[in-house]
């Protein structure tokens, strides 16, 4: 997306992942998947090393969300384990965080290879 204007959800969504880079988040990537669903605009995904770092991350996602006019619509443990997969729902984005496994098994990048990267490798 290099010399294209973001629009202010895919600002927000950058700055999420920016902010999870920040907090010791693992391979952050943000994906503009808005031409791909009718759901939800963009993706921002973190590998996380443990429950207390997932607890961390969520509260600064939590912090930026209350900050920026984003409501948290719901928070979701995708796995039984409920530390190996969080999502948080935020209407337009949605932040996953993962454990490297989970990541690994899921490979949400490879099933949404057609979005956009907007951070990442």
């Amino acid at each position: 997306m290099e010399g294209q204007e973001l629009n202010e959800i895919a600002k927000k969504a950058v700055a999420i992942g920016n902010l999870l880079e920040d907090g010791k988040g693992e391979d952050v990537v943000v994906l503009d998947v808005s031409a791909l669903n009718s759901w939800t605009d963009y993706f921002v995904i973190a590998t996380i090393s443990s429950s207390t770092h997932w607890q961390g991350l969520y509260r600064q996602v939590k912090e930026y969300a209350a900050a920026n006019d984003l409501e948290i619509h719901k928070t979701v443990q995708k796995t039984q384990q409920g530390n190996e997969w969080n999502l948080v729902d935020l209407g337009s984005i949605v932040v996953h965080l993962m454990s490297k496994d989970a990541r690994d098994f899921y490979d949400l990048e490879r099933l949404w290879h057609a979005g956009t990267k907007l951070k990442g490798n």
